[in-house]
């Protein structure tokens, strides 16, 4: 047997002999007969969300603390997180009786400090980001002679998360195609990958990733584990800027490809569980089932069926609104349209004649000025998706109206539908990024402060989504002369930026001059 070989059968050992279920239980695998209908695939679900901390990461930190040795365990465990490792950690602790610390970062919302704390967890916030959290839980861990439990860069670890994949296999006998698991560190993928490998080889693995904070794609592009500049926040679950050593190692070895989907998929996915299970899944939960419809689209390529993890159920309910809002777009269910008619009286009549029975779903228009065309925001609902879209597109063309595709602009989605008609005819070196802010105090105070007292703030839009970041749009007058700087002041900030400038949906609604 090879020394690969000889590995796979030790971790398979180690997953079939993990402690999880004192403290966690094996969860169901649900059909879902809609989805499967509408795929002609089996499409089956496992319940990581029925969890007693609603996620699938408390097999993975009791595993790792009971195996500690007596003398470890008394002097206590700490760990770095601000979601559901942390209440994994705390409700392990708390099962054998052992203090636990748990360093979580100042803009953690209140819901998940307090559930941490009802855990038995004793709470220190420090920092901003997680790894500020986490520098300075290697010091408490350094100072008192704790002991760190890594949220999935460990061979305990990975263990426990693998028992996901071992109760997969012996609930579902007959054929599987395929299992979709969510990747942030890559600790559940390394799990279920290498049970399921060491018995059935057949059986593909797929890990799915956020396309903006893919990081086991990059590593596994790259060769070697590398560290994203920045990653995007909405599943912050896998919101991981840099995967596992361990972690990549077994991923690059055993799984068969890795997916990655866009933030109106994951809503889509989230809608496709409540409408089979009813049950709201987080982002990172619902990740996986958005990977397993891409696959799907690609084409059947064997009877077997389909299996997604749902990771887990946190999720403030705030974030719903967000999610409804972009779930019929990554359905395909939702057209958003920019469309140009002539500034006159019975224009919107016509147009609105021309799309006939079709349901509008938005509708947003301002005055801009008598002499030019008017700019309309449209959203219209689609019984079938892609094709009726196009023939909508068609059928305004044929018509004579000027048409731009909105669908897939996330900053005409985020920002420009709830602001259509602002135009500021005397701007004249206006500037335009989108920001992913902390949501704190403080933080639009310190933007501000970076900016120079000669940059004038000439739009600024933010709404709140229930995350622990907040999305926000702004027009800053800039000179040309004074953008490298500028750029440079947004660096050293440290918020993750996106120059929107030559948007369309900015050139044709927003900007001083029409697009």
């Amino acid at each position: 047997m090879t020394t690969a070989a000889n590995a796979l059968r030790d971790y398979a050992q180690s997953i079939l002999t993990a402690r999880v279920y004192d403290v966690a239980v094996e969860t169901p695998l649900d059909p879902m007969p809609r989805l499967s209908e509408r795929l002609s695939r089996t499409v089956l679900l496992k319940r990581e969300d029925f969890q007693p901390i609603f996620s699938f990461k408390l097999r993975g930190a009791y595993n790792k603390i009971v195996r500690l040795p007596d003398a470890q365990r008394r002097l206590g465990v700490i760990c770095a997180s601000a979601g559901n490792h942390a209440q994994g950690v705390a409700l392990s602790a708390r099962k054998l009786g052992i203090p636990a610390t748990i360093v979580m970062p100042r803009t953690t919302p209140a819901i998940k400090v307090e559930a941490v704390r009802r855990l038995g967890g004793d709470v220190v916030l420090h920092g901003d980001t997680f790894d500020d959290a986490q520098t300075k839980a290697r010091e408490i861990e350094a100072a008192r002679g704790l002991t760190f439990v890594h949220p999935f860069d460990d061979p305990d670890v990975i263990a426990g998360q693998g028992t996901v994949g071992m109760e997969i296999l012996r609930q579902h006998p007959d054929p599987i195609e395929a299992i979709f698991v969510p990747i942030g560190g890559g600790g559940l993928a390394a799990g279920v990958a290498a049970f399921v490998k060491f018995l059935n080889p057949s059986i593909k693995v797929v890990g799915v990733e956020p396309a903006d904070a893919a990081s086991m794609a990059a590593a596994l592009a790259k060769g070697n584990v590398v560290a994203l500049d920045q990653v995007g926040l909405f599943a912050d679950g896998v919101a991981v800027r840099k995967v596992g050593t361990e972690t990549f190692r077994l991923c690059r070895d055993l799984l068969d490809e890795v997916v990655t989907v866009d933030t109106d998929a994951m809503c889509a996915a989230i809608k496709d569980i409540f409408d089979d299970v009813r049950s709201v899944a987080e982002p990172s939960g619902a990740l996986a089932l958005a990977g397993l419809k891409a696959y799907a689209e690609r084409g059947a390529l064997s009877d077997g069926s389909l299996i997604a993890v749902n990771s887990g159920a946190n999720l403030n309910f705030d974030r719903l609104r967000t999610i409804a809002d972009r779930a019929e777009v990554g359905e395909h269910r939702e057209a958003l349209l920019a469309v140009t008619v002539p500034e006159k009286p019975g224009s919107y009549r016509h147009f609105i004649r021309t799309l006939g029975s079709r349901a509008i779903t938005e509708f947003n228009y301002r005055f801009a000025e008598t002499t030019a065309p008017a700019q309309l925001f449209v959203g219209i609902a689609l019984s079938r998706g892609e094709v009726e879209k196009r023939e909508v597109m068609e059928l305004l063309r044929r018509e004579g109206y000027p048409i731009l595709d909105l669908s897939e602009n996330e900053m005409a989605k985020d920002h420009v539908r709830y602001m259509v008609g602002g135009r500021a005819p005397l701007l004249k070196d206006e500037v335009i990024y989108r920001f992913e802010f902390p949501e704190r105090p403080g933080a639009l105070l310190k933007f501000l402060e970076s900016l120079a007292p000669d940059w004038n703030i000439s739009l600024f839009h933010y709404r709140n989504h229930g995350a622990d970041y907040g999305r926000i749009l702004a027009g800053i007058e800039v000179k040309p002369r004074e953008r490298t700087r500028f750029v440079q002041a947004l660096d050293a900030l440290g918020y993750p930026y996106w120059n929107e400038s030559e948007n369309p949906a900015y050139r044709l609604f927003l900007s001083a001059e029409e697009g």
